[in-house]
């Protein structure tokens, strides 16, 4: 497998055998497949989630694939497809069902789901409105299975489980046999507060090497020298494990966590209200390194038909600080005509900070829309108090 290549040169990871003995773990037990069932994951061939979906045939299930734009010809596309193969295991993005959500598309009263008995969602984290929407306006008696884990293991580090209790906003738990915490800036486990994704045991399905390392160098750099004397596994993620549930909550990339004043804020507790506004089609949150410090840049693709105004922009900062924190009120909002997405559907808030911190983007190619990033480069107002 590559990674995505976004914060840099792709790395070519090298695996073995126990990529197929793990995606059958998550298969089997998390995801309850069997071998009667029909499963669909809206993936391409590029993601990970690619490879889970083709292990379902170890299991001796059926499996639906598509190739093209999910939203073609309209937003009830893939319920069609569901509803017609009978589908019992559909998987997506949290973008896809943020997508439905922000349309007001209802597939529950629309197509007969009947078949459906789980929806799986990985790619980025997902709130707890969007747990509800699925509840809602999907079906009411399914599995909602939210998944998160990683090119780099081809697998979960955090996944569901079909005999416990779905939580809003919460991943139902660490994977069978992996060994998650959440780690403080000094190394320490900590529960109930955001910290450092961290896998203290080894698992079937990492790498055994990269290509072209052949010290090791680069695969020890990537993942074990950020806490160098820990020898645990790092994964680049900020999540909350929650004591009373056990869950799981995921924050996003933590190399794209914000820290305005030294406080780290995650992106997507940015995203989770702002687009929530009906003004808001899509947007960006980064941090951008300003005499001394930190401070948040909101870019927004507004929905069809508004303008950013003085008052859309205060109705923003107010949206921030009254659901969210003082701190999480932006810098400066900027109107962008559109979004930076990777092949798998997830924000690259690294290349535009790259841009911005006048760092070149190695990859575009990682990108499904990279001639967004033109528009970042040369902006002035980030120049300007």
């Amino acid at each position: 497998m590559f990674s995505s290549g976004t914060t840099g040169k792709p790395k070519c990871m090298v695996q073995g055998t126990g990529v197929l003995i793990n995606h059958l773990k998550e298969l089997m037990l998390h995801t309850d497949l069997k071998r009667e069932d029909t499963i669909f994951y809206i993936t391409t061939c590029s993601w990970m989630m690619w490879n889970w979906l083709l292990s379902s045939l170890a299991v001796g299930a059926t499996i639906v694939l598509y190739d093209g734009n999910a939203l073609y010809p309209d937003t009830g596309a893939m319920w069609k497809l569901v509803q017609d193969e009978k589908t019992t295991i559909f998987g997506c993005s949290a973008s896809y069902i943020n997508h439905l959500k922000s349309q007001g598309v209802k597939p529950g009263k629309d197509y007969d789901l009947s078949s459906l008995r789980q929806i799986s969602q990985t790619g980025s984290p997902l709130s707890a409105k969007g747990f509800e929407y699925v509840y809602q306006e999907i079906k009411e008696d399914l599995h909602f299975n939210s998944i998160a884990g990683g090119t780099d293991i081809n697998g979960c580090f955090a996944i569901g489980s079909p005999i416990q209790p779905v939580y809003a906003g919460e991943l139902q738990g660490p994977g069978l046999g992996m060994k998650v915490k959440a780690y403080d800036e000094t190394g320490n486990p900590v529960v109930d507060r955001q910290g450092e994704l961290v896998c203290e045991a080894a698992s079937p399905s990492m790498p055994l090497y990269f290509w072209n390392d052949p010290d090791g160098k680069r695969y020890r750099d990537a993942y074990f020298d950020f806490y160098p004397d820990l020898n645990v596994w790092r994964h680049g993620d900020y999540i909350v494990v929650n004591s009373d549930t056990g869950g799981i909550t995921f924050f996003g990339r933590s190399d794209s966590v914000l820290k305005p004043s030294g406080v780290r804020i995650g992106t997507s507790e940015i995203y989770n209200q702002v687009e929530k506004l009906e003004e808001v089609a899509d947007s960006l949150a980064i941090g951008q390194n300003w005499q001394g410090d930190q401070r948040i840049i909101l870019f927004v693709k507004l929905a069809e038909g508004y303008q950013l105004t003085e008052d859309l922009k205060n109705k923003i900062k107010k949206t921030l600080r009254e659901n969210a924190s003082p701190r999480h009120v932006p810098a400066k909002i900027i109107k962008v005509p559109d979004i930076p997405y990777t092949l798998n559907m997830k924000k690259v808030e690294s290349a535009v900070t790259n841009i911005i911190d006048g760092r070149p983007v190695l990859n575009r190619d990682a990108l499904i829309n990279p001639e967004s990033l033109d528009y970042y480069d040369n902006l002035g107002e980030l120049h300007a108090d």
